[in-house]
Formats: structure tokens, C-alpha cells, sequence
């Protein structure tokens, strides 16, 4: 058993997650050790209480508690295996690498990272199988909500995770977002304001939480509560059934886009959590079901992500076909790819 001691993050190690830089330093120590050290404040930064989650900085000091030497517990794996079949899938939904960046095209139904009720397989674990090479797995940059397809980056670098996670919290970077909802927004082109509070769950496990809708003005005064902005504009509709959006999320909160819509009375159709039975939108009242195979499945597709490269510097814009069951959708309400705009909020986009 070690006594107390305390590192300094080094130069490089900065911007990661304190439970990985744990990790890589006690590699013998368990996921679970590290969360209940963390719970009863037994790893301090900089002499405060942190979480598992907590990004360091470089310079800070980490205050260790007596560890078990590494020979007192089963070693910890260097990586999870990942089986072909995964290794494949993964592999195929590549649609954009180098020597810094990898850019997917996430499975819908496929979690980002593990968590509560995830178990292990999602993007973050398979991830051991796109190092093509290289000694250390991609890492996330950013995540995308598990029933939600499309464009998702990796790092293949320390520096260049560094750059794209400062370029997303700069909001440097340009998503847009395709989807189908019930009814069709009017105007057909405008921006959502309403701010996001948590609201609690039932269940042990806070089961059904889901962000709440607030007014701009009531942000300031309620607890946990934050900014939200997104912009819409209406690509092709279905009389006044359904309409093809295109969505950015000009501010990044959880479960952004589907609160905002649902709030403005068009649910993304197979949005169960949002757009249950009992949603109304302003056209003829589906809520978030069409009927069929079309309401089985969340219509959310992170359709385009623009940035600059992390090292070369120049404009990368990386665009994700469709997942098969919106595929099947679109032609099934006739819908067509090629009257979309790259960019549908340009001023010349539509001339």
C-alpha cells in the first residue's frame, strides 16, 4: 500500500478527464475505485473536491490517497477486445481520416460513451479498433446522443484533441443537423430561444430525465438552468403532416434540438421521450408518431460538420449520408436529397 502523494499534471497531459489521467498513471487501479476515492473526497485537485469527469489543467496538483501496490489486484486491461464483427462495423463508418482526425458515421442506436444502463459497447470502446497503427485509441472529441446518426469526431493525437475540443467550446465549428417532424414550423425559417433546466427523473436511477423548456427571460433566475439557441429551416414538407428540417445548434445542451422542437409543437417523429402520445403539434396532431415503420425510429441525423483542421488549418467539412430507416423515409414521403441546400441558412442558399 503507497502513502499520500501528490502530482503535478504535466505539460501535454492537460484538458482529459481526470479519471483517464488517473488511469494511465495507476493503470492497476479500477474504474470503480477511482469513482468512490472521488465521492469521498479522498482525490482532491488543487486541495478541491472534483468528480471522476473533471477536466485537468496542466500545472494542477492531484492529491493521491494511499493506492494497493499494482501487484495486489488483478492488473487492469490495456484495452477491452473488441470483436471482429465490431472491429468491421466501426471501421466501415469511417468516412474521413488522417493522421489527426477521424470522422464517423455513428450507427443510430450506437452510444458515444458507456454510462448508465450503456453497458460496454459504444463508440468510445470500440474505438480501440480505428488506431490503424498508431499506440493509442482515438479519442472523443465531442458526442452525440445515443438514437441520434451521423458525423461524430475522434483525435488520433493529445494536441490535436486539445485543438477540436477548444474549437467546439469556441464554437468554432459549424454542425448541421437534418431531421423529419410532426407538422411544419411556422415560419418556415427562424431561431428557438427557450433556455434548458434538467428535470428530474422517476425511478432509483432518475429514469425518464429529460431537459425542460424555460423561457429567455426566467434563465437568470432559475437553478441549473442555461442559455439555448437553435436555428431551423424547413427544407421540404409534407402538406402539413411532416416536414424535412434543417437544424443547427448554435449553442451544444443536452438534448437541444429535440426539446426546442418538441416545445415549438413539432416533435422529431420517433422521439418517444419527447414527443410521447400526449404531444400535440401545430398541424393536425401526431405528436411524434406518423404510424408505421417511420415512428419506430428518432428521424436525428447529424448531416455536416464544419471546422478547421486542427494542424493544417484549412476549412474541413465532412458530410454523412443518411441511416437506412431515414433513407427509406424520405423516399417513402418523397423527399429529395438533391434540393438541399449544403448550407439551407446561407443568404444565396435557396436562389
Amino acid at each position: 500500500m503507497s502513502g499520500v502523494q501528490t502530482l503535478t499534471v504535466a505539460a501535454g497531459d492537460g484538458d482529459q478527464r481526470l479519471d483517464r489521467w488517473f488511469r494511465r498513471h495507476f493503470a492497476h487501479v479500477p474504474q470503480g475505485r477511482i469513482e468512490k476515492m472521488c465521492r469521498k473526497g479522498e482525490i482532491r485537485v488543487d486541495g478541491g473536491r472534483v468528480k471522476p469527469a473533471t477536466r485537468l489543467a496542466e500545472g494542477q496538483k492531484v492529491r493521491i490517497p494511499p493506492l494497493p501496490d499494482p501487484g495486489a489486484a488483478p492488473a487492469r486491461p490495456v484495452a477491452p477486445r473488441v470483436s471482429e464483427a465490431d472491429a468491421r462495423m466501426i471501421q466501415d463508418a469511417v468516412l474521413w481520416k488522417d493522421d489527426h482526425v477521424i470522422a464517423l458515421n455513428k450507427p443510430p442506436g450506437l452510444p458515444s460513451q458507456g454510462g448508465s444502463g450503456q453497458g460496454g459497447r459504444h463508440v468510445d470502446g470500440l474505438a480501440q479498433a480505428l488506431r490503424f497503427g498508431l499506440e493509442e485509441k482515438p479519442r472523443l472529441v465531442h458526442r452525440l446522443d445515443k438514437d441520434t446518426s451521423g458525423v461524430l469526431l475522434l483525435a488520433r493525437t493529445r494536441a490535436a484533441a486539445k485543438m477540436l475540443t477548444d474549437a467546439f467550446r469556441a464554437r468554432d465549428t459549424r454542425k448541421i443537423y437534418w431531421a423529419v417532424v410532426a407538422g411544419v414550423p411556422t415560419p418556415r425559417m427562424g431561431t428557438v430561444k427557450w433556455g434548458l433546466v434538467k428535470a428530474a427523473g422517476h425511478g432509483r436511477a432518475g429514469e425518464a430525465e429529460k431537459m425542460r423548456c424555460i423561457l429567455p427571460d426566467e434563465v437568470d433566475a432559475t437553478p441549473g438552468a442555461k442559455r439555448a439557441v437553435t436555428d431551423y429551416a424547413v427544407i421540404q414538407n409534407l402538406g402539413q403532416r411532416a416536414a424535412w428540417l434543417a437544424l443547427v445548434p448554435v449553442t451544444g445542451r443536452t438534448h437541444q434540438l429535440r426539446a426546442h422542437m418538441a416545445e415549438m409543437g413539432h416533435p422529431i417523429v420517433g422521439d418517444g421521450k419527447y414527443g410521447g402520445s400526449g404531444q400535440e403539434n401545430l398541424g393536425d396532431g401526431w405528436g411524434a408518431s406518423l404510424g408505421g415503420e417511420i415512428s419506430r425510429k428518432l428521424h436525428l441525423h447529424a448531416r455536416s460538420i464544419s471546422l478547421d483542421h486542427p494542424v493544417t488549418g484549412k476549412r474541413l467539412t465532412i458530410t454523412a449520408p443518411l441511416p437506412d430507416h431515414m433513407a427509406r423515409t424520405w423516399k417513402t414521403l418523397g423527399f429529395d436529397e438533391r434540393e438541399a441546400p449544403d448550407d439551407p441558412f446561407e443568404d444565396d442558399a435557396w436562389s
